[in-house]
């Protein structure tokens, strides 16, 4: 089989592949409830970030990419702002973070692309669920939810960070440990699970050849999700993942996306973007690990 038709299959396996759930093994039987009413929100309405965030040290200068969606520049200050306190993740720069790695993946090509699609439903069911009243947490989002007391309840309430929220859902016992709940806690936990695939494949990225021979995207993607997503999907799921990456870029797509000349620069500033990305990954997984949340169903 060629290389035109390995890709026109693997897009016909991806669109199964997706109606099985990426991130969790096929599509949420809930995400068409859980998203009534947001699309005439969300443009509207953003988590805010009032908290000063922890940061390592000042980021080296990225220039801005000219003529992209997706800035390296951008997502690296959105990770950097996510940490808050000693060990806690602030979900407005976690959100933002998540925006500009799906704009990433849809600059990979429509079958990453896809799979971003799904990404973003987890990310605006987080942001809905910020936007119900702190008194009813079941009520639907819809056009009215512009009040002041809305406004001034996403900087301190309940989906203000990642402890706030697991605090605040295991409080409300909106989250089920043997079923599947519409808790912002089960989302974040595929959102989190997402992030560390990624996180592997940045770093791969940012590897030295090996023997003097660079491995391609693919093989790196691929690698990266069978120790990670993989664990969590079904064969089927994980034989049609593998026939999606067949599509990846090549090589030097990625220099392009973050703006560099070669190898070198690459390196540099994907493995600046990996360590940060680490710091949100270790203190999100310490959190659900506390309150054994990484095996909700």
């Amino acid at each position: 089989m060629g290389i035109k038709s390995k890709a026109a299959a693997a897009i016909l396996v991806l669109l199964v592949f997706l109606g099985s759930l990426w991130l969790q093994g096929g599509l949420d039987y809930h995400w068409d409830a859980c998203l009534k009413g947001y699309n005439q929100v969300n443009k509207l309405h953003q988590l805010s970030n009032t908290s000063a965030a922890v940061e390592d040290e000042a980021p080296p200068v990225l220039k801005t990419c000219p003529g992209q969606s997706f800035q390296v520049s951008l997502l690296l200050s959105h990770l950097l702002a996510s940490p808050a306190y000693a060990s806690d993740v602030l979900l407005q720069p976690y959100l933002s973070s998540w925006d500009e790695l799906v704009k990433f993946m849809d600059a990979l090509g429509p079958m990453v692309g896809l799979i971003s699609k799904e990404i973003e439903s987890k990310t605006s069911i987080i942001r809905q669920l910020a936007l119900l009243p702190e008194n009813d947490p079941e009520a639907e989002v819809g056009p009215g939810m512009n009040s002041g007391k809305n406004e001034a309840s996403r900087d301190t309430g309940a989906y203000h960070s990642v402890r706030s929220m697991i605090r605040v859902e295991l409080e409300r016992g909106v989250v089920n440990f043997h079923h599947q709940t519409d808790s912002g806690c089960r989302t974040l936990l595929r959102l989190h699970r997402a992030l560390l695939w990624l996180k592997l494949f940045l770093e791969k990225l940012a590897e030295a050849p090996a023997a003097g021979r660079f491995r391609s995207p693919s093989e790196l993607c691929r690698e990266a999700y069978q120790s990670t997503l993989a664990q969590h999907h079904t064969w089927f799921v994980r034989r049609a993942a593998e026939l999606a990456f067949i599509a990846m870029p090549e090589r030097a797509l990625f220099y392009r996306l973050v703006c560099v000349q070669g190898q070198d620069g690459l390196s540099a500033v994907l493995s600046r973007v990996a360590r940060a990305i680490g710091e949100v990954y270790d203190r999100t997984q310490a959190a659900l690990e506390e309150h054994a949340m990484l095996d909700l169903p």
